[in-house]
């Protein structure tokens, strides 16, 4: 690395990554790596999806409210039925609580989601007509819903370029070099900084993904992956400088 590079990479390190007064030395991508980056994800999976299966605004967020701490394979399965008796905040509501849970039961944390289901059920019916709010401000209004959620949201449903940020975009994305930081927001906003604008609506897409079935947190298959030339693989570097 020359000199001017790791000075660079000192000043983006936030405070943050500082830990037990040692500074994790990062190397970035830069401007044309991170674009080479998105383009072979584009060319991949030139439309990527959300794994969750869904009807309507409203079921996305219930899919998503259910997501938190669970695989979107265990939502879908819980989801299917109940969908077909209860796809509106209304017909949730007349479900109720009681007769919810049953269908999430399989899903961590199910007595707390079903509560915050009802809460929100009710909540867009009394004050939004029973629409899905398409302001972050107001989708963070409603129960079990934060940033990462009404990102999704605003995403896939509205076609705004957001970025999500879950357990895996918090994990790769430094150990990639693509960002910084040590919590969702940190990571979303150098996110943000950094990836051109054009690659913006699919780029958190394209990430979980990346993160789920390729970057795994354990045994990553760097061999089939299509970036590993590009990666910067730091989180190899705080393993060697931790046991330095």
């Amino acid at each position: 690395m020359q000199p001017a590079d790791r000075e660079r990479n000192l000043r983006r390190c936030s405070p943050q990554s500082v830990l037990f007064g040692i500074l994790r030395m990062m190397d970035f991508l830069n401007d044309a790596e991170i674009t080479e980056v998105f383009e072979r994800f584009k060319k991949q999976n030139p439309d990527p999806r959300s794994e969750l299966k869904w009807l309507n605004a409203y079921t996305l967020l219930v899919s998503v409210v259910l997501s938190a701490q669970a695989t979107d394979k265990s939502v879908n399965k819980a989801t299917e039925p109940l969908y077909k008796i209860a796809d509106t905040p209304q017909k949730m509501i007349d479900l109720g609580e009681n007769r919810l849970i049953p269908y999430i039961r399989s899903i961590g944390l199910y007595r707390t989601k079903a509560a915050h289901i009802i809460a929100l059920s009710r909540m867009l019916a009394e004050q939004f007509d029973g629409n899905v709010p398409h302001t972050r401000e107001e989708l963070e209004r409603l129960p079990g819903v934060g940033r990462k959620t009404a990102n999704v949201v605003l995403n896939i449903v509205f076609n705004e370029p957001t970025m999500p940020v879950d357990t895996h975009l918090l994990r790769i994305c430094p150990k990639i070099g693509l960002a910084e930081g040590t919590t969702p927001l940190e990571v979303e906003q150098s996110l943000i900084t950094h990836i051109p604008q054009k690659y913006m609506m699919h780029a958190h897409h394209w990430l979980i993904l990346h993160g789920r079935y390729i970057c795994t947190a354990r045994n990553p298959h760097c061999d089939n992956c299509i970036i590993s030339d590009l990666c910067k693989h730091n989180d190899e570097q705080t393993e060697r400088s931790s046991k330095s």
